[in-house]
């Protein structure tokens, strides 16, 4: 069973998120820490909307550092190679076919911070996950989706 609350994710992401949040503490409050200096440097700040724009944009700069130190801290590593390939899990690459509309769809399941429809990668916690998670290749799932019920059959397991 998945909690929601960790982040389940592959040690690549792991790296890749690790190496943003450096980046984001180290170039990006220079970057924004330069913005405020030039700014403020322009005279009066009672009147200087382009310090507020930039004391604005440091405040959300913070905030994704914050949001991304909050999801760091709540990340477990998965190891991919203990799982079988037979089975739905988390981070799996699962390709199923619509069984209505005739067409194939390939979804990558996902911890719900990491969630994207549109690049395909669907959370476990969302209705398709739960339908998909822990099912075998060959099987017809019906999932009960806001626009009604779904059959997907499972094609491959990655």
């Amino acid at each position: 069973m998945i909690e929601s609350n960790f982040v389940y994710l592959s040690q690549e992401r792991l790296t890749e998120l690790e190496k943003e949040l450096r980046d984001l503490k180290t170039n990006g409050r220079k970057d924004i820490a330069a913005k405020i200096a030039e700014a403020r440097s322009h005279g009066d700040l009672s009147e200087n909307a382009e310090y507020d724009a930039a004391k604005d944009e440091q405040a959300m700069f913070e905030m994704k550092i914050n949001k991304l130190e909050n999801l760091l801290s709540r990340v477990r590593v998965v190891d991919t190679a203990q799982f079988t390939k037979d089975k739905v899990h988390i981070l799996s690459r699962v390709k199923v076919f619509n069984v209505k509309t005739k067409k194939e769809f390939v979804y990558e399941m996902v911890s719900p911070e990491e969630a994207d429809f549109q690049t395909g990668k669907i959370s476990v916690t969302s209705p398709i996950g739960q339908g998909l998670m822990g099912k075998s290749v060959g099987e017809i799932v019906k999932i009960r989706v806001p626009a009604g019920i779904i059959e997907l059959k499972i094609l491959s397991v990655e």
